[in-house]
């Protein structure tokens, strides 16, 4: 932003230059990875359209959760022989992680 410029005068500028900006009313964003989300909590994001293409800008405070794929749950469960609840639970502990996991649930056998 242009500090001292008041927003009427920046959204006319911006007009004038053929850009929109909208701010949209967002709870939380996720951005999927292939192997976790980007989370981000009671966010402010900014639509600004130029020349038929949408930017969005997103600010706020992010946290990341590990996405474990269900075949690792069962592999793990079944291996450990523990419910597939406990299963989740270990790989979460471990980031994902199937041999600590799988270790960690027959040390608590």
């Amino acid at each position: 932003m242009i500090p001292n410029l008041n927003p009427k005068k920046m959204k006319k500028m911006m007009k004038k230059m053929g850009m929109e900006m909208e701010e949209l009313d967002a709870q939380e964003v996720i951005i999927r990875l292939s192997d976790r989300e980007i989370v981000i909590e009671n966010p402010t994001v900014n639509v600004v359209t130029a020349m038929g293409q949408k930017t969005y800008q997103i600010m706020g405070s992010e946290s990341e959760r590990i996405l474990i794929p269900e075949e690792d749950v069962k592999m793990v469960a079944e291996q450990a022989g523990v419910s597939e609840d406990e299963a989740r639970e270990a790989l979460a502990k471990t980031n994902g992680d199937l041999a600590e996991a799988i270790m960690l649930l027959q040390e608590g056998k």
